[in-house]
């Protein structure tokens, strides 16, 4: 026994090889183009939310503020995979050392897990502006938006960090090839020569509890929209009410599931080959989406986006130059003069 275990320390991994998608490994130059310019658009898109949410007062509710979390946690989430993939596409550098790999891994499933926890927070903030609409200004407000989004970081960060020390606990003796293009906490439990039936119900635990708990919240929730639009008795408003509510189940239903496919699994190791696919539509397509259908189509952002361009063209043409600037004082001090005669 003390032989196996100093054989097994002397053959502990430090790093891995993330295989990614080794079927258009010849596409690399492609690819990276199609991935950075979807990543590009992802976080502008995102940063757009962002910086219209806290410019304009007006759209300083809790909505927009829990809109406003999402995107930031919907960027650093992207963030966390996508550098990566594109630098296996460029370059065919392959490996990612023991910690990176963790650490990747946490990140991973911490912004995950905060993106589900505000959706179906939202969704939440959604009934209750849309079927209780009375009570929703002493329900909801700014401080209430502000704690819901802390709890949703707080109880991720406990529910991750639990998960990946006891994945950093597992032995790892060889193989060292992730089928994956990032470092899934699937795949490495799948590479332990440790005993793993405790981590892999433990995994299980989790992603009943993120995934499904915040599934089953937020189809609550929009069942009741659903049955409030029904009642409503214009035929022009339920069909616009009804659009918008199919581009958001839409969405969800892309992500959550990947996500139930992926992880709401007994084990791991079944069809680890079709987990990158998923994944790929989690991380790329999903999060490319979220910001046309969950804010760029809401015509109060679109009226702040208009406002802020007509201020930039109006600062543009009053100080294009310096003559433009002269002239532009030379008016107003024309105006204060004649508004001083008698």
């Amino acid at each position: 026994m003390e032989i196996n275990m100093e054989v097994r320390n002397e053959t502990t991994i430090q790093e891995f090889i993330l295989e990614g998608f080794p079927a258009i490994q010849y596409l690399g130059n492609i690819f990276f183009l199609m991935h950075l310019l979807a990543y590009l658009a992802s976080i502008t898109g995102n940063m757009v939310i962002i910086i219209i949410t806290w410019a304009d007062h007006r759209l300083q509710t809790p909505m927009y503020i829990l809109l406003s979390t999402f995107s930031f946690s919907e960027c650093c989430f992207i963030t966390t995979v996508i550098p990566k993939l594109l630098s296996i596409f460029l370059s065919g550098r392959q490996t990612i050392s023991f910690t990176s790999c963790l650490t990747q891994a946490f990140s991973f499933l911490f912004f995950g897990s905060i993106i589900f926890f505000l959706m179906a927070v939202m969704s939440l903030d959604r009934y209750l502006a849309i079927c209780k609409p009375l009570h929703y200004p002493a329900v909801m407000n700014l401080r209430v938006s502000f704690l819901l989004a802390f709890f949703c970081n707080a109880l991720s960060f406990i529910l991750i960090t639990g998960l990946v020390l006891k994945v950093s606990q597992l032995s790892f003796c060889g193989p060292n090839v992730i089928s994956h293009f990032f470092c899934d906490l699937g795949f490495l439990i799948h590479l332990s020569c440790s005993d793993t039936g405790s981590v892999e119900i433990y995994v299980l635990f989790l992603a009943l509890l993120v995934i499904l708990i915040s599934l089953i919240l937020t189809i609550i929730a929009y069942s009741n929209i659903v049955v409030t639009i029904v009642r409503l008795p214009s035929a022009k408003e339920r069909q616009k009410a009804f659009s918008t509510c199919s581009s958001h189940l839409i969405v969800l239903s892309l992500m959550y599931g990947s996500c139930v496919f992926i992880y709401v699994k007994p084990k791991q190791t079944n069809r680890l080959d079709s987990n990158r696919e998923a994944a790929l539509v989690n991380t790329v397509v999903t999060p490319l989406l979220n910001p046309v259908i969950y804010t760029l189509r809401n015509k109060q952002v679109h009226q702040a986006l208009r406002d802020a361009l007509s201020r930039v063209r109006l600062q543009k043409q009053s100080f294009g130059g310096p003559q433009q600037a002269l002239d532009f004082l030379e008016d107003n001090s024309r105006k204060r003069r004649k508004s001083c005669l008698p």
